[in-house]
This record gives structure tokens, C-alpha cells and sequence, in this order.
């Protein structure tokens, strides 16, 4: 009788490449025309500003990734560092923000699309385009899960090779008068004018970051995860960092001051550059690339409902429900409820509601990286924070930084999302919840004592080596001591 196949596990260059695509989605091509408007040629500025500041979160993810190999990132750093019930509210907010991702990319492909046909100007007729594009991801996913792998591998194709295209062709046709104006003028008015500018910008540059925090969620998919995560958030970050602001700066230094006239400004300055076939190629790249984020996107948040209820007991089984497919169907249905409701607020406010689940997410985290520095209950594999508390701070301040960025409405769909969850908690049998846990905390005590007999074994061992081997070098000092004092015995006597 054959053994059951194991599925294959990712290695370092397939994880690097599903955060590149995770990463970078529809804001790459739709924001830059927002950026600019409030900063000009100093959006680059305030991109690299941005990309540092995430990268600091980024490295606080990257020391607790080191720190497990199971899946569910935030959520999970949360449910170890400070108890079953801000684990729970991590996961139900880490789902959020999967819905609001859907609903965000679905906005921007109907968005673009207007650009070509004119009928989805007409508002009621977009909001419904997307919501039956929502059911269609439902409907596949339920019955047609093989297709996630295939169009994910085609979007990341396309994006990448659009994006690659216009910096290699983009360079070519920069002219340096278009750097110019450096600033608004309305921006240099005074540094409340300043810092409300900047502000507005750096919360929207903030979003084109927040995809690294999925590339933690599967680790349980993933060759050696607590040594390959870390690198991978290293390198994406590094590596976005790099296109964002080559796209940004070159689309500036080819469309000038013109570019806040384009809510496509990539597609124009390529057409401006090469002609009609450029935009185009631009077109359909984004297409295809947004079109394949919001699908797969629509695919893995139920699967995290799903993990939730089944794997940890953190939700009611019915939630992890599958069908004769393999699919949650339970959390397929309730996922495509609530994007659908999403599809119905504007693309800005939907990158406005992903920034805050993020910042909601983050905050945890980065407190979990501090707590988890006081003991040795889950050490480090292969990469460790350095620096003490100065990065969590730092990083701390950043995300505190952000709710001042958050308009009211934002808040408080927050809230409500966060209140209806705590109103889900209390009245879940949470017993199953809490002696798993426990019985996790109790596993964890057993090795993390195991460990520290191990260790203090090798070093009992260690020194008696280094005794024993100190005594057998003295012992053979000493023999060739006697041995040199007889030998010296005859010599006297000759010359006598």
C-alpha cells in the first residue's frame, strides 16, 4: 500500500515571490496620482520614509517568525504573548482586513476599467459590477478551488513584468524640468500646512506596505519558516522598496506636474513615452495583477476562518465547515457577505480601512516582540532583533503615529468590527478555547525546561572536557619533563 504523497512545502524563492505579490497590488498603479498631489516631486521622500518606518514593523514580525513555524502570524504572536481573547480579536481583525483587501481591488478593477468603458462611470451600475464579480470569487471558490495557484502565477507574472518594462523603457524619456515643483506651495505655507500634507501622503504610501504582514500566515506551508520568514520580509521589503520608488520617480520625471491630471498615472506616462501600445500593456498588466490579488485574496481569508474554528477553537465549528470540495463553505459565504458590503464605499476609504486593521495588528506585535525579550519561553531560530527595545519603540511610535491619519468614520467601523467580535467571544463556548491554550502554555513550559536541562547538561559536559583535557595536558607536561630530566642524566655522566 503506497504511502500518502506530502504536499511539497515552499521554499525561500517561492515564499519571496508570494510576498512580492502580496505586497504590491492595485496601489501600485492607482495611488501615485494621491501622492503627488500632496507632495510632488517629495513624494519619493515621503515613500522611502514610509518604507523605512514599515520595515521597522517589518523587522519586529521578523524576530517573532523567528520565534514559531505555525501559521497565523499576528493573530498567533498575540494568542501566545497575551491570552486566548486578543489572539481571538487578532484573527477576527486579520480576516477584516482580508475582506476589506477584496472589496479594495475589486473598486480598483472597475475603477480602471472606467478608463475604457464608460458605462461604469454610472455608480449603482459599478457597485453592482462588483458585487456579482465578489459572488463570482465566492461562487469558484466553493466549487473551483485548482484555479487559485494558476491565476495567482499569472498576476505575479504580469505585475512584475509591467512593472520591470516601464523602468526599463521609462528611463529613457525623463526630462529634468518635470522635477519641478519640488513642493506644493500650499504645503510650504507653514508646518502645520507641512505636516498635514506629508501626513495625508505618508498614510497612503503607509498602504502600498501593508501586504508583509500576510507572509507569515502560512508558515505552516513553508521549508524551515522560522529562518526563511525573516529573510523573505528582509528581502521583499528591500525589494518594493527599490520598484516603488524607481515607478514613482520615473513616472514624475516623464509626466511632470501633468501627473496629478491622471488617476492612471503609470498607463499615461508609459503611453506618453512609447505610444498607445504602452498603455495598453499597462492596462492589461494591471488588470490581470489586480484581478489575481483580489482572487486570491478571496480564497485564503475564509481558509483563515477556517483555521481559526478548526485548527484552534477559536471560532464555532460550523465555521470551518467544508465541502465535498475542500472548501469552507460556511466561511466562503460569510467572507462574500461582507465584501460585498465593502465594494460599496469608495477605494480611498478602503485603503484607509486596511491601514487601521493593519495598525491594529501591528500594535500587538510589536508589544509581543518586547514581552517575549523578557524570557526564554520562545527563543529565536536564525535571525534575533538586535537593538533591545530601541526598534519595538521606535516602531511603536511609528503605528501610534497612524491613528491620527484614521478619519472618524474609519474608527468606527473599527470599532464595530472589534465590538461585534468581543460580543461573538462571550457568547462562544470558550472553554475549548482557553484549555487549549493552556494545554499549548503547558506544552511549551515542558520544553522550554527540557531545554534548559539540555543546556546545562552540555555545559556540565562541556567543562568536563575542558578539565579533563587541561588534565591531560598537564599530565603530558609532566612526562616530558621526566623525560627530558633522564635524558639529561647520561649526558652528565659522559662528561664526567
Amino acid at each position: 500500500m503506497s504511502a500518502v504523497k506530502k504536499p511539497k512545502q515552499l521554499g525561500f524563492w517561492s515564499i519571496y515571490l508570494l510576498g512580492i505579490n502580496g505586497v504590491i497590488g492595485s496601489g501600485a498603479f492607482l495611488l501615485p496620482q494621491t501622492i503627488y498631489q500632496d507632495m510632488d516631486l517629495m513624494s519619493v521622500i515621503v515613500l522611502v520614509a514610509a518604507a523605512i518606518t514599515v520595515s521597522l514593523i517589518a523587522l519586529c514580525y521578523a524576530d517573532l517568525a523567528s520565534r514559531f513555524s505555525g501559521a497565523g502570524a499576528a493573530w498567533l504572536y498575540s494568542y501566545h504573548a497575551f491570552g486566548p481573547f486578543i489572539g481571538y480579536e487578532l484573527g477576527i481583525f486579520v480576516w477584516f482586513l482580508g475582506c476589506c483587501t477584496v472589496a479594495a481591488e475589486t473598486v480598483a478593477l472597475f475603477t480602471t476599467l472606467r478608463a475604457f468603458i464608460p458605462v461604469f462611470n454610472n455608480t449603482p451600475i459599478r457597485i453592482w459590477s462588483c458585487i456579482g464579480l465578489v459572488v463570482i470569487f465566492g461562487i469558484i471558490n466553493i466549487f473551483g478551488r485548482t484555479l487559485v495557484k494558476w491565476v495567482d502565477n499569472i498576476s505575479s507574472g504580469a505585475k512584475l513584468g509591467v512593472i520591470i518594462l516601464f523602468i526599463v523603457v521609462a528611463v529613457f524619456f525623463i526630462h529634468a524640468a518635470n522635477f519641478h515643483p519640488v513642493m506644493p506651495a500650499a504645503a510650504g505655507k507653514s508646518i502645520g500646512a507641512f505636516s498635514s500634507h506629508f501626513g495625508n501622503a505618508f498614510s497612503v504610501v503607509f498602504y502600498m506596505f501593508t501586504g508583509f504582514s500576510f507572509i507569515p500566515i502560512a508558515a505552516s506551508q513553508m521549508v524551515d519558516p522560522e529562518k526563511n520568514i525573516p529573510r523573505v520580509l528582509i528581502g521583499v521589503m528591500i525589494t518594493v522598496t527599490v520598484l516603488y520608488g524607481l515607478m514613482m520617480l520615473f513616472a514624475i520625471g516623464v509626466l511632470g506636474a501633468t501627473m496629478a491630471n491622471y488617476s492612471l498615472p503609470i498607463a499615461a506616462a508609459f503611453r506618453k513615452a512609447v505610444g498607445t501600445w504602452g498603455y495598453v500593456i499597462v492596462i492589461i498588466g494591471m488588470l490581470m495583477s489586480i484581478f489575481g490579488v483580489g482572487f486570491s485574496t478571496s480564497f485564503n481569508t475564509p481558509a483563515l476562518m477556517a483555521s481559526l474554528s478548526n485548527e484552534h477553537a477559536m471560532l464555532p465549528k460550523v465555521f470551518g465547515k467544508m465541502n465535498r470540495f475542500d472548501a469552507p463553505w460556511v466561511s466562503v459565504i460569510i467572507t462574500t457577505i461582507v465584501s460585498c458590503f465593502l465594494v460599496t464605499q469608495s477605494y480611498l476609504f478602503l485603503v484607509g480601512m486596511i491601514v487601521f486593521a493593519s495598525f491594529v495588528q501591528y500594535v500587538p506585535s510589536i508589544l509581543a516582540v518586547m514581552k517575549f525579550k523578557h524570557g526564554k519561553k520562545f527563543p529565536n531560530h536564525g535571525f534575533k532583533l538586535g537593538g533591545g527595545y530601541t526598534i519595538p519603540i521606535i516602531a511603536l511610535i511609528i503605528a501610534f503615529y497612524m491613528v491620527f491619519q484614521f478619519t472618524l468614520k474609519t474608527i468606527i467601523l473599527g470599532a464595530c468590527v472589534a465590538g461585534a467580535a468581543a460580543i461573538l467571544f462571550v457568547f462562544l463556548d470558550d472553554r475549548k478555547m482557553i484549555e487549549r491554550f493552556s494545554l499549548e502554555e503547558a506544552k511549551r513550559d515542558v520544553e522550554v525546561k527540557k531545554e534548559a536541562q539540555l543546556e546545562r547538561k552540555v555545559e556540565r559536559i562541556e567543562k568536563q572536557e575542558t578539565a579533563l583535557q587541561a588534565k591531560i595536558a598537564g599530565r603530558s607536561e609532566d612526562k616530558n619533563s621526566q623525560s627530558g630530566s633522564s635524558s639529561q642524566a647520561p649526558t652528565a655522566k659522559a662528561s664526567d
